[in-house]
């Protein structure tokens, strides 16, 4: 029989996973740490306790194995931005959500109100790690102080997966896209929690974080009492605390695409989903843009957009907006897509990219249902530059592991 091992091995040697922590609630064995380049990796830390039945829900639910376009019914599918039950701009009326949030605070809201009102027994998600806030974890959220401190995004491996929570139906859950598109494949069908997540342009190493922490004269050993990247401001700065409260920070363009954005992980730069297909609601920058098209990054209040991908996130958002937590608007998904380049400029040159990189050796998983073909035909000749340059780079060894 093939060992859960032995596919996690697989999936680990090809460059392909995500790190989002699925393989390390199927086996208890299993812990996710970062490895020598900064990134989450399962590690076995005990005996294993994967039968049969978690294999096979690994090799349906693993992001670096298989991944599967989302089709729930009720909804109508856009080439770019997938399922769509309902879009909109929207922002948290809760103004500390907004503010802390990366955009508008609308996940947060969300999560602060269906736990307060018992629709969800707990949030589950990411934040700061209280003991080393250089690093993020997985946290379980049952209040609006935990919300607010896990509000803004977390450029950094983490993975929610891992979480005893992350699965349950009771939970509402909000991880990356890799991270929402395994749990609803693990949950098969059946009960899955309320899945929340968020565009996702890719997991930077851990290291960048201390790249960008050097950078503001933050040395290596030096205490920190908090970390955010993104928040408090729309952007928002990348921000270290010391325990003395002094504060040093930097701008969103210098600290993401200066450092963090650069350091990527692989399976991320074949991913063909960084919009949430397989959530029931997600949200995103919908940023102000100049005219050329390009987002603008001049601090202002935050707006999101908002898409419910299933009829379950369309009621929540809905039900949301008449108890007077989201102010919204309809947006239509052209819109939100052209607002999001690197979103858009990915997917239509992605079938480029996995052919380049297949033919120079390297291997990536499966993915059915996106559509990449059709979207590289309408570009032919971007698709063959990008595949030209990725082949070039796997087999300099230049493409990111």
């Amino acid at each position: 029989m093939t060992t859960l091992d032995g596919l996690v091995g697989r999936v680990v040697a090809a460059g392909a996973c995500s790190g989002c922590g699925l393989c390390a609630r199927l086996d208890d064995g299993l812990t996710m740490a970062l490895d020598p380049a900064g990134f989450a990796r399962p590690v076995r830390t005990g005996p294993s306790t994967a039968d049969a039945s978690d294999v096979r829900a690994f090799t349906r639910s693993c992001p670096g194995w298989t991944v599967r376009a989302a089709r729930p019914p009720g909804t109508v599918r856009h080439p770019l931005l997938g399922p769509v039950a309902g879009c909109w701009e929207a922002c948290a009326t809760d103004p500390e959500a907004r503010r802390r949030g990366s955009s508008g605070g609308v996940l947060t809201a969300l999560t602060t109100w269906l736990v307060a009102q018992g629709e969800a027994v707990r949030g589950v998600g990411a934040a700061r790690d209280a003991d080393a806030p250089r690093r993020t974890v997985p946290v379980t959220i049952r209040s609006r102080d935990e919300a607010l401190e896990a509000a803004g995004s977390r450029y950094a491996p983490v993975g929610v997966c891992a979480h005893p929570d992350a699965a349950d139906p009771a939970s509402v859950t909000t991880g990356k896209p890799c991270e929402a598109a395994a749990l609803r494949a693990l949950a098969d069908g059946g009960p899955a929690p309320l899945l929340l997540s968020f565009f996702c342009a890719g997991t930077p190493s851990a290291h960048a974080t201390d790249a960008v922490l050097e950078r503001l004269g933050v040395g290596a050993g030096e205490p920190l009492s908090a970390l955010w990247y993104r928040g408090r401001g729309w952007p928002g700065s990348f921000t270290a605390e010391r325990p003395d409260g002094s504060q040093v920070s930097t701008s969103y363009h210098e600290s993401w695409g200066e450092v963090l954005g650069r350091s990527v992980q692989w399976r991320c730069k074949t991913c063909p989903d960084g919009v949430g297909e397989s959530a029931d609601v997600v949200a995103g920058d919908l940023w102000r843009t100049d005219g050329r098209g390009y987002p603008v990054f001049t601090e202002s209040d935050g707006w999101s957009a908002l898409v419910a991908r299933t009829p379950r996130g369309r009621d929540v958002v809905e039900r949301a907006v008449a108890a007077g937590v989201l102010h919204v608007r309809p947006v239509d998904p052209d819109v939100v897509m052209g607002v999001q380049p690197l979103q858009t400029t990915r997917r239509r040159t992605l079938a480029g990219r996995l052919v380049g990189a297949r033919l120079a050796g390297a291997r990536a998983p499966r993915y059915r249902g996106f559509g990449l073909v059709r979207l590289a035909l309408g570009d032919l000749r971007t698709t063959l530059r990008t595949a030209r340059g990725t082949y070039r780079r796997v087999r300099s060894g230049a493409a990111q592991s």
